[in-house]
Order: structure tokens, then C-alpha cells, then sequence
């Protein structure tokens, strides 16, 4: 069994932290600090664990913020850390998530002390990320925060590169929405425009990330600069496209499929039959069809299905998942079988009878089909 994800903040990297606050100011009472910080930890889950260490923070660092900004800097491990996997605070310094509660006292404590929290959060993102902390300052100062971010475009170190779309994502998970830009996203859009090339796929797949959040709010919007973009496009640029505007493709959002090149399909369902019509929870659902081109030439075509997912009240609720991607030539035939696995997960609860199989090609139903599930 995988690790539970709140582990990250273990109380051995919080032992870490606390040896490195007392490196960089021997007044820094460890003990206490790592009794106080790990209280009741195997009941917090991360995002809690992470709270009760940066309050910890706030009882054990000195009060005056400049002092404690230069006990982080000198508690920080060097900036050449290797970041593959989960790395966790060492003998060099504080690194890694361990860093998600420092930026969060960056964000508390320091925001009318701009220049000195920027070069806070600029520092710490190269350990780890500050994606949190600088949601802060874009709420309380957010043109005076967005003229930093645009230097930080150019800046040679990736991850703060970075930092510039992950933490203008208007509705970054488990962080503070950024309502002016759910509503308005027109002052980040320049700085996606200058990272959508970046070197790095770290930060083209942010850049990504930060456009599939606008479209849950101006699909319009993102369709439009999806075409923009896709105009002599490289690969690179097109995968980041592509993945920017996946849940509109899942949607059927018929101003972004033509923008990827997905015109209306011209197909016909010749065959959708469930192989499983009774599906054991744990098991999998086995389902085949068989389309057929109606066209004189060939098509791009997005093929995707939706499960409607029975719920408690006898009502369904649908998921969709993605298929594959293919051109199908002129009157061409396709025969596929699909497997889905129905078995436990986080994220939802299952409940048994009827459930549904939808086929969509290029955002449009073609067909259903209905099985049961049995718990």
C-alpha cells in the first residue's frame, strides 16, 4: 500500500526543519517547536499538518519579520537540489514540502513587507514550489505582484519560472481561489503567452494547467487561444495546447475541437455492445464497437465514452474518460474493445443497478448502452 499522501510532512522532515531553524538561530527553542508542530499529527491530513507547522512558526520565530525571513533564507538547503521524487530535508537544509508552510508564513506575515517576502518566495520555489504563499500578495497587491511575476518569466532557474503559472492559477487545488481572475483572466494571459515556449515541459505543462482552469469559465476564451497557438505550432506547443484544453475536449466544446482540427464527424455507429452486462464490483466493464466513415476523405477523431454512474438517490451522474485519438480514412471501418475497471477509489462512491456506457466521437453522443453493477 502507497504511502498516505500527509506523510510528506513526516515528523522526521519536521525534526528537520526544526534542527535547521536552530542552526540558523541557536535561540530557536527545537524541542518545544517540534513537540508543538507534530501535536496530533496522525490525525491532520497534509493541508492541516502543513497549517499547524506554519502557526508553529509564528509562536517560535522571533515576531519581527525580518529576522525570521533571514533565519528561513539561512535554514533553506542550496538551490542545485535534484528534483526527482519527494525530496526531504537533509543535512543540508530544508527542501522539498517541507517548504509548503514557510511560503504559507511568507503569506501571512509578510505582506507589508513586499521586496523582502518576493525574495522569500523566489528562494524557497527553488527548493520546492510557492505556489501558496504568492497567492497572498496577487490578492492583496495584485499589480505590484504581477510585475514581479512578469521578471520572473525570464528568470534562468525553471521553477521559478514556474511559479509564475502555478501561482496565477485561478483555481489552483487545495489553495485560495483568485476571484478577480476566475472572473477576468486577461492579466495572466501575457505571462502564459511568454512561458507557452519555456525549455522546460515543467513549466509548459503549467502553463497548461493554468489555461484549463480559465476554460471552466471562458471556454470561449481558451478556444480562441488554442487556435491562436496551434498556428505553426511546434510538437511541443501542441501537446501543451492539447492537454490546456482537456476538459473541453471531454466536454464536446465545439469551438475548441475545431480549433484542434475535429470537425462535426461523419461516422455512423454500426456496433456498441456490452460484453459484461452484470459488472462485480472490483471487475471491469468490457464493452466493443464498430464505426464506420461516411466521408470522402479522411478524419481526425476524438473518441471518448462516458460512464453514468449510478447515485444514491437512483439518479446518474456522468464521467468521461478518454479513448484514443485516430484519422480514419475515407468509408474505413473501426473495431475496438475497451476494458474499465469499476473498483474502489477516493474520489467516489458506488452504488449498485443501473448504470450507463455513453460513446462520444469528436464531443458527440453516438450511443448508449446500459449495464448493472453488482456490490
Amino acid at each position: 500500500m502507497p504511502e498516505p499522501f500527509k506523510n510528506l510532512l513526516s515528523k522526521t522532515v519536521i525534526t528537520g526543519m526544526g534542527k535547521h531553524f536552530a542552526r540558523a538561530w541557536p535561540e530557536f527553542d527545537r524541542a518545544a517547536f517540534i513537540a508543538a508542530a507534530t501535536k496530533n499529527r496522525k490525525a491532520l491530513e497534509l493541508k492541516e499538518r502543513s497549517v499547524q507547522i506554519t502557526s508553529t512558526m509564528a509562536t517560535f520565530l522571533p515576531d519581527d519579520f525580518h529576522r525570521a525571513a533571514a533565519i528561513m533564507l539561512a535554514a533553506l538547503a542550496p538551490d542545485d537540489w535534484d528534483d526527482a521524487g519527494n525530496p526531504e530535508v537533509d543535512d543540508r537544509g530544508i527542501v522539498g514540502w517541507a517548504v509548503m508552510p514557510m511560503t504559507h508564513y511568507v503569506g501571512l506575515y509578510g505582506l507589508k513587507h513586499f521586496p523582502l517576502s518576493m525574495t522569500l518566495l523566489k528562494e524557497m520555489t527553488k527548493r520546492s514550489s510557492s505556489e501558496f504563499g504568492i497567492r497572498f500578495f496577487l490578492l492583496e497587491e495584485p499589480k505590484r505582484t504581477l510585475s514581479t511575476l512578469e521578471k520572473w518569466t525570464r528568470d534562468s532557474n525553471h521553477h521559478v519560472r514556474r511559479l509564475v503559472s502555478e501561482g496565477t492559477r485561478p483555481r489552483l487545488p487545495w489553495a485560495m481561489q483568485l476571484p478577480a481572475f476566475v472572473k477576468d483572466p486577461a492579466p495572466i494571459l501575457p505571462l502564459l503567452e511568454m512561458l507557452k515556449d519555456d525549455e522546460e515541459e515543467y513549466v509548459r505543462r503549467s502553463v497548461a494547467n493554468n489555461l484549463n482552469d480559465i476554460a471552466k469559465d471562458h471556454p470561449d476564451r481558451v478556444a480562441k487561444i488554442a487556435g491562436q497557438w496551434l498556428a505553426g505550432a511546434s510538437k511541443d506547443r501542441k501537446k501543451l495546447v492539447n492537454h490546456a484544453c482537456r476538459t473541453l475536449i471531454k466536454k464536446g466544446h465545439q469551438k475548441t475541437l475545431k480549433a484542434l482540427g475535429y470537425g462535426p464527424a461523419r461516422i455512423e455507429l454500426k456496433k456498441l455492445k456490452i460484453l459484461t452486462a452484470r459488472v462485480a464490483f472490483g471487475d471491469a466493464l468490457l464493452f466493443e464497437l464498430c464505426l464506420t466513415s461516411t466521408s470522402k476523405k479522411p478524419q481526425p477523431l476524438i473518441i471518448d465514452y462516458a460512464i453514468h454512474h449510478r447515485k444514491a438517490n437512483g439518479s446518474t451522474t456522468a464521467k468521461v474518460f478518454k479513448w484514443k485519438k485516430i484519422t480514419l480514412e475515407s468509408c474505413a471501418t473501426l473495431s475496438a474493445k475497451r476494458k474499465h475497471a469499476i473498483k474502489k477509489i477516493t474520489t467516489r462512491v458506488y452504488y449498485p443497478g443501473t448504470h450507463k456506457l455513453e460513446i462520444m466521437v469528436n464531443g458527440v453522443s453516438l450511443g448508449t448502452k446500459t449495464f448493472k453493477l453488482v456490490m
